[in-house]
């Protein structure tokens, strides 16, 4: 599914396609946890999902913590 969303850090607005369906999305907006909505999902599309953040923006904007986590 193609979603679109406005980073919380940039602002920027990005889409991705992410591979949720709507039932899920339906869980997950009705307060069940994105990781127990979504489990097959990726960190980084919920992540997305969430704040609109895209991978690569979390690598702009915290270099240094990204990199000690390879």
């Amino acid at each position: 599914m193609q979603i679109t969303k406005i980073s919380i850090f940039t602002k920027n607005t990005s889409t991705r396609e992410i591979p949720v369906t709507q039932a899920e999305l339906d869980d997950w907006a009705s307060g069940t946890l994105i990781q127990d909505a979504m489990p097959t999902l990726s960190a980084d599309d919920r992540e997305f999902l969430m704040t609109g953040v895209t991978p690569e923006e979390w690598g702009e904007i915290f270099p240094d913590i990204l990199e000690g986590w390879k």
